[in-house]
């Protein structure tokens, strides 16, 4: 039988359950807003909430910023996820495991519908990379095609046909009414229909993308925030040789 692992959040000491809230009520600041944000807080589970910040965002709302004991606690024993090879391969791993495939791996990214922030899909593929580890065209062993923001679903397959991509990229900043995951499966469903979705691996990324709603939206993976530019390249090319 497996045993429970139960954990409560960390605040001042182990397991004390101090958790951070932050909301919004339409409500403007003043005693009757704190007491207003402290039910809020209290309904939600929180046991001695303590409003930290009250600040006006509109003319009619406060911003909250709460403390409190949560009741809550998580079983990691009986949590069962798909997840991604736990440790990158190194630069040098690589490029000598992109060797075997003799030739360079050819990447299309972009920011797809109406989304113009580039900042996930530039971390991942240009030069400059994300905390302090270069991205995909610095490596001898990737083809990197950059279409930066707002480009279509259309306009994006056929860059990708055209270029013969090994991988296309997909970032999603923009999250309002879901609309990242629609598009994203307008993507998928429009590679199916023109034939070439089983010959291209499919990546998405953004502040709300994991590995498990990637999947669940036809994409091969998913990459959440903070995600550098070595574990993308690591998961490509173990990919891709392990199909040779």
């Amino acid at each position: 039988m497996t045993q429970r692992n139960i954990l409560r959040a960390y605040g001042d000491r182990e397991g004390d359950g101090m958790v951070q809230m932050s909301f919004t009520l339409r409500v403007l600041p003043g005693d009757r807003a704190r007491e207003a944000a402290k039910r809020f807080a209290e309904a939600h589970g929180l046991r001695e909430p303590l409003v930290t910040a009250m600040e006006q965002a509109s003319r009619e709302h406060t911003y909250f910023v709460i403390y409190g004991h949560s009741q809550h606690g998580v079983d990691t024993s009986d949590i069962e996820v798909e997840e991604l090879a736990a440790q990158p391969l190194t630069r040098d791993q690589i490029e000598e495991q992109a060797k075997k495939l003799g030739r360079k791996i050819v990447v299309v990214g972009a920011c797809t519908g109406s989304d113009a922030h580039t900042v996930g899909i530039d971390a991942i593929l240009n030069y400059k990379g994300f905390a302090g580890e270069k991205g995909l065209e610095s490596f001898k062993c990737f083809d990197a095609h950059n279409l930066g923001a707002q480009v279509e679903n259309a306009e994006l397959c056929e860059r990708a046909k055209a270029l013969g991509a090994d991988a296309i990229l997909v970032s999603q900043v923009i999250t309002q009414r879901n609309c990242h995951k629609e598009n994203a499966a307008a993507l998928v469903e429009m590679a199916t229909r023109q034939g070439f979705r089983d010959k291209v691996i499919l990546l998405l990324g953004g502040p709300r993308i994991d590995h498990n709603l990637a999947v669940e939206l036809g994409f091969d993976a998913g990459f959440g925030p903070g995600t550098k530019p070595i574990t993308v390249a690591s998961f490509l090319v173990e990919r891709l040789v392990g199909r040779v």
